[in-house]
């Protein structure tokens, strides 16, 4: 028994590597698959440019210098865009003169052309080999399954050697599949990271622009935390004062009264022994209430359950049926899970409370670097930050976390609130 509880830690610990280990694998091809989405755009692209080029030598492609520059924006701010869902956060530059002859000269348009053509080239050849390699794999791994239907004499493996007449001979082409699993387990990742380089590098604005948004972000942030900071101090202290402190004033009050009415009238026990008991159910309410304020600064909860139990338990508690999937493999910061667990318990409050909605979900997923929340319900919608609906508190806290907030509730519903933490594991 001893050693069976030894070892559990450690096959946990292996499952839990596992794991990750193929899900980073999985959002590598993943997004490798997506980058060569926009090679081909950006190989489409190029041609254009280079079409633009020529046909100015005769003043016919002056024409379409504006709208290959907009092109090539749209493209670049994409890029971003499909990097940043993927946990590769890249700050924009300014954008560039709208004016062909200034767009033409502008340092933006010089570094996005420059990522052009890396992607165009390293960045294709990076994504056909991460859409290449899980093909192979699955063709060189199933081959027992099918060799007996192959044509006679046609080449086993992938790779163009070798012809199959035996089980054996499957089997051996079965193991090169393999071989092209542990290929991908180990080397996607990195053909991922490889492929963002070039974004990161030219895409990005350069270090002075950089800097002064990097500035400006932890500015907003710190007065953001700074913000919160004091509101939940406030929250704590009207908490303990109109709570906690006024029934600690009835006790001492029905102490006092207990001790005169003791020492004016001994013989009337009942009486005293009745002063007493409505004190000590005050002093039992004072403490349940700083209980409850304790546990609302950090949630113990999370230590003992994890993030995955503490929303199954504000889900189960929820006024509204709720449905929660949470999927986050590893711990993350405790700072980042206890705003995590407090956006989903004022957002479930909200609905309970203004949505008039028959059924929500909680959805938690980390995310590369983040961890993205999504609480969704089928009310009436029209959510409004300055409604007094608790919103604004929940972006004071997301805000002060360095995270973002976005909020999508027409009329009529429904309401779907994302929120993005940095996981700060």
């Amino acid at each position: 028994m001893t050693g069976t509880l030894r070892r559990t830690p450690r096959l946990r610990g292996a499952e839990q590597t596992t794991t990750a280990v193929l899900r980073a694998a999985g959002a590598a091809i993943s997004e490798l698959a997506g980058g060569f989405g926009t090679a081909l755009s950006a190989l489409a692209l190029l041609i254009l440019l280079l079409l633009t080029a020529a046909l100015s030598l005769t003043g016919i492609g002056l024409l379409l210098v504006g709208p290959a520059l907009g092109a090539l924006h749209a493209l670049a701010r994409h890029e971003r865009q499909r990097l940043a869902r993927r946990g590769h956060e890249i700050i924009a530059p300014d954008p560039p003169p709208t004016r062909p002859r200034a767009g033409l000269v502008h340092p933006t348009t010089r570094r996005e052309v420059r990522w052009l053509l890396q992607h165009t080239s390293a960045g294709l050849l990076l994504a056909v080999t991460g859409i290449v390699l899980p093909v192979l794999a699955v063709r060189d791994t199933a081959f027992p399954l099918y060799w007996r239907f192959a044509p006679k004499d046609t080449t086993a493996a992938s790779i163009g050697i070798g012809t199959a007449h035996t089980w054996l001979d499957a089997i051996a082409v079965s193991l090169l599949g393999v071989g092209w699993i542990a290929l991908i387990l180990g080397l996607a990742p990195s053909l991922a990271r490889l492929q963002a380089k070039p974004a990161q590098r030219f895409l990005a604005a350069d270090s002075d622009t950089d800097l002064s948004a990097r500035v400006l972000e932890l500015t907003a942030s710190r007065a953001a935390a700074l913000d919160a900071h004091a509101a939940e101090l406030r929250r704590i202290e009207r908490a303990l004062h109109d709570g906690s402190q006024n029934r600690l004033i009835s006790v001492t009050v029905l102490l006092g009264a207990a001790r005169r009415r003791l020492a004016r009238e001994p013989d009337h026990t009942h009486e005293v022994i009745d002063i007493l008991e409505r004190a000590h159910s005050a002093a039992e309410q004072a403490l349940a209430d700083l209980r409850g304020v304790s546990r609302s600064i950090l949630p113990p909860v999370l230590e003992v359950q994890g993030l995955a139990g503490a929303l199954t338990g504000l889900a189960a508690d929820c006024a509204v049926p709720c449905r929660t999937d949470v999927d986050v493999p590893t711990r993350c910061a405790v700072s980042a899970e206890a705003t995590a667990y407090f956006v989903v318990a004022e957002a479930l409050t909200n609905i309970a409370k203004h949505s008039g909605a028959q059924q929500a979900a909680v959805s938690v997923r980390a995310d590369g670097a983040n961890l993205r929340l999504t609480i969704t319900d089928d009310g009436r919608g029209g959510a409004d930050e300055g409604g007094g609906s608790g919103l604004t508190g929940i972006r004071r806290r997301v805000e002060a976390h360095d995270g973002t907030l976005s909020l999508a509730s027409p009329a009529g519903g429904p309401t779907t609130l994302e929120v993005v933490l940095p996981c700060g594991q």
